[in-house]
């Protein structure tokens, strides 16, 4: 029998939060909560209408979304799993029209971003922010636009019956985002995880950060991700998220005890599988009922 889990999304049916979750969760009936926010993301996981939340936080185009690391900071969640998606943009809108019958394009202001390079060849675009990708392409079909095209996955054309005009149209073929998968419950699977995500604030001394990084070099840890997020309030200071993997978990416990008294406000987010990793060992314990959640 299915594991029943409530996700809450940000964007609808067939955006790319929702073709991450039903990759990830492929062996499982989702209820799917479509949130327009990501802090509406966390208020529902938060108040516990929602089993799960499902997050970006990177993107091989774009970047870092330094909101979410700032979300991560404010709520007291844990990080077990992720997962890696491909992200292939194409423009779409009503049959029977051409790019040049066009004259807005609609959708995520990542998308667009992810899209740039494309969008400059017609300036006589007018380009239209809007919350969600699929939900631009609902938004045509539903209200009939003409002239009016969306930027979003080739699901999104085939869920509300709209025309691909351009394939592929991101900047680059090998775009990816990273979603997380966040708890307000730690897993009991830590033994076999081999990642994490940590924060911390580094002392105010010369070296710092040189200091604490070298104890995750000197005990075998691949620094995979670090980003400083400013600190509201606290002009010119930074939090730090670090993601770190290795092939020894006792390893990584040393180098957390050791780093400890290095820094402050030091926090482990999550130990989780690497979404690299096919296995999915962490989070396929979880979902078959081997590996419950504790508090």
């Amino acid at each position: 029998m299915e594991k029943e889990l409530k996700i809450a999304i940000q964007g609808g049916k067939s955006s790319f939060h929702d073709l991450a979750a039903r990759n990830y969760f492929s062996n499982n009936h989702l209820i799917i909560i479509e949130c327009r926010t990501f802090r509406q993301v966390c208020d529902e996981l938060k108040k516990g209408r929602v089993d799960l939340g499902l997050m970006a936080i990177e993107n091989t185009l774009v970047g870092s979304i330094l909101p979410n690391y700032t979300l991560l900071q404010e709520f007291p969640f844990y990080i077990i799993g992720e997962v890696f998606l491909h992200i292939e943009q194409h423009l779409m809108a009503l049959p029977d029209q051409t790019i040049n019958e066009i004259f807005s394009v609609r959708s995520h202001a990542m998308a667009l971003l992810q899209c740039n390079e494309f969008l400059e060849k017609y300036p006589h675009l007018h380009l239209i922010e809007t919350f969600d990708t699929a939900d631009s392409a609902r938004e045509i079909r539903e209200q009939n636009l003409t002239g009016v095209a969306a930027i979003a996955a080739e699901e999104a054309a085939e869920r509300y019956g709209l025309n691909i005009i351009a394939k592929g149209v991101e900047n680059i073929k090998q775009n990816y985002t990273r979603f997380l998968i966040l708890s307000r419950q730690k897993s009991n699977n830590d033994k076999i995880a081999n990642k994490a995500s940590v924060s911390f604030h580094l002392k105010h001394k010369v070296g710092a950060l040189v200091d604490a990084l070298t104890v995750f070099k000197n005990n075998l840890i691949n620094l995979t991700l670090i980003q400083s997020v400013p600190l509201a309030g606290r002009p010119q200071e930074y939090a730090f998220h670090a993601d770190l993997e290795w092939d020894d978990l006792d390893r990584f416990y040393i180098a957390i005890e050791e780093i400890r008294s290095m820094v402050n406000d030091l926090q482990v987010l999550g130990l989780y599988n690497s979404g690299n990793n096919p296995s999915y060992l962490q989070h396929k314990a979880f979902l078959s009922g081997n590996g419950d959640l504790e508090t």
